[in-house]
């Protein structure tokens, strides 16, 4: 599998596992998620997304005791976001969900974030959601000193808009390396709106989450665009899945598609995404179908 740089000195695999459903597996036994790890390795695909809220705070220490166990931590790139504060688990107590983006906070979120997944350090911290009360100066010191100190290898951001990565940027002296933002076949605002391409105009890689809408793709009200993906799936010997992530994966903007399932099965699948090779017309065919009528 083909690899994306985000920086000098790291690559990630073209496609990314996703725990944000990590805890969600009635078996969260350690051997089974060194299975999970194992079937992706078996791919190429070594970089794992994490973030401090998924599994209502708990994911990172369930994937911990496993890594721990699994040792492949030397064999992956391990992502995690902070900022986001929900009325759940160790935040029972807040009145209302918030965003925290103050030095303080990102510093306490790293340190807890290493000891849950038993590592020395985060190969990529992403600040989760863009926060309209955010102090870029005071958030931008704590990303370049976590840098410096060798805790965190890459910062970016998740779910920000141009601007406000522009505006984070802005007080940083390290670079920002990815944004990561919902990018589906149904989710496919993006394309026009201005938000990939001020990315590709960076040379910067995005990251998709939830490229198979949540499931939402396979929905019944979708007959149109299911029914071209099943004939594109038949013309490449795959299924509709795969052609769905191959439609992000032939982007020119190097798009890293976050997979996230327990299955297994599908795990082991991942890469057939990787094998096929999508034509521009194919591309606009799945894109009409998607939205539901011609490009102007």
């Amino acid at each position: 599998m083909d690899r994306i740089s985000i920086s000098q000195e790291m690559s990630f695999s073209k496609i990314i596992f996703g725990m944000w459903r990590l805890t969600d597996d009635p078996d969260i036994s350690p051997s089974h998620i060194h299975k999970k790890i194992e079937a992706c390795l078996e791919q190429d695909i070594t970089t794992i997304d994490q973030a401090d809220i998924y599994g209502g705070y708990t994911s990172e220490e369930v994937f911990g005791i496993a890594l721990k166990q699994s040792r492949v931590r030397d064999r992956l790139e391990i992502i995690t976001k902070c900022g986001i504060i929900a009325p759940i688990g160790k935040y029972h107590d807040a009145r209302v969900k918030y965003y925290d983006t103050s030095r303080t906070h990102i510093i306490q979120s790293v340190e807890q974030s290493l000891r849950l997944m038993n590592i020395d350090y985060i190969d990529l911290l992403l600040i989760h959601r863009p926060n309209p009360l955010m102090d870029a100066e005071d958030t931008g010191s704590a990303l370049d000193d976590l840098m410096q100190s060798g805790k965190v290898k890459n910062v970016g951001t998740s779910n920000f808009k141009p601007h406000d990565f522009r505006l984070l940027q802005s007080s940083m002296h390290q670079k920002l390396t990815t944004n990561q933002i919902e990018i589906s076949v149904m989710a496919n605002d993006c394309f026009t709106n201005g938000d990939v391409a001020y990315f590709q105009e960076k040379k910067l890689p995005i990251m998709a989450w939830s490229p198979l809408s949540g499931g939402r793709l396979f929905d019944g009200d979708n007959k149109k665009l299911l029914s071209v993906l099943q004939d594109k799936a038949d013309e490449n010997n795959t299924t509709p899945t795969a052609i769905a992530v191959a439609w992000l994966l032939s982007h020119p903007a190097k798009i890293m598609p976050i997979m996230g399932t327990n299955s297994l099965p599908r795990i082991q699948s991942i890469s057939m995404a990787c094998k096929v090779k999508l034509d521009t017309q194919s591309w606009f065919e799945i894109f009409e179908a998607a939205n539901g009528h011609d490009v102007p």
